[in-house]
């Protein structure tokens, strides 16, 4: 793949999903700040962007067929994939790192206060994202529905009570800015998920739990912002020229 410096790191995720593990590496929000070029993240963080291109390429040169195309997926089946896969772990794995939390703040609290803050941020990330998740179940995965549906048919649609698909997205990407900055934290607080010496088995598993949660959550993102939306919003742009 020929990558260029004025390219959107969101959309060259949104091309080849194993671009991620670089930005990742390099401390680069692809998901939540993905409407920026190369050249812009570069400059940020003191990065050259030649040799981020290069290791870019690199990644995207490598045997087809290791990743997945999500590009070319429908966003009716993007919709109920993200509603499957992504929410049903988010509601699963709240359930399971809850309990763990508490224990390891209540064992190590004394000498890890961070601890206190890490479960804070937990449980009002768990708390806004089940409803984050509601919403967009029961407003903007129905309406994608409807829009494939109307344009397999030939079908002009009937102008929904929020008027266009772009408002609830629009709230749904700031909901994401939020809980992306609230899991960096995190991420901060916990020395990038690293148990202290002292940590127990418990403490350990937890810490892994989060960073799964972390990078679910990014993946979950950047398939909602720079794949799902974008087309959705320019599928109802056609179906009112009908």
């Amino acid at each position: 793949m020929n990558i260029q410096e004025n390219q959107i790191i969101g959309e060259l995720v949104a091309q080849d999903y194993r671009t991620a593990a670089v930005f990742k590496s390099f401390g680069i929000d692809f998901c939540c700040k993905g409407n920026r070029t190369i050249n812009e993240v570069c400059e940020s963080r003191n990065i050259e962007p030649v040799l981020l291109i290069e290791i870019l390429e690199q990644v995207t040169d490598l045997q087809e067929g290791t990743s997945i195309d999500y590009q070319s997926w429908p966003i009716d089946l993007m919709a109920d994939y993200i509603e499957k896969k992504h929410h049903r772990y988010v509601e699963e794995k709240t359930l399971e790192i809850k309990p763990y939390l508490d224990k390891i703040c209540k064992v190590h609290g004394d000498r890890h206060p961070e601890l206190f803050e890490i479960n804070e941020h937990f449980i009002a990330t768990a708390g806004e994202l089940a409803q984050h998740m509601k919403k967009e179940e029961l407003i903007i995965f129905p309406f994608v529905r409807k829009m494939m549906k109307a344009e397999q048919e030939g079908l002009k649609i009937a102008t929904p009570h929020f008027g266009t698909i772009q408002n609830p997205i629009q709230m749904m990407m700031d909901e994401h800015t939020t809980e992306g900055d609230r899991f960096r934290k995190i991420e901060e607080l916990s020395n990038n998920y690293t148990p202290p010496q002292d940590a127990c088995n418990t403490y350990s598993v937890t810490f892994a739990l989060l960073k799964e949660f972390e990078q679910d959550l990014h993946l979950h993102i950047h398939l909602e912002n720079n794949i799902l939306f974008p087309k959705a919003i320019e599928l109802e742009k056609q179906l009112n020229k009908i």
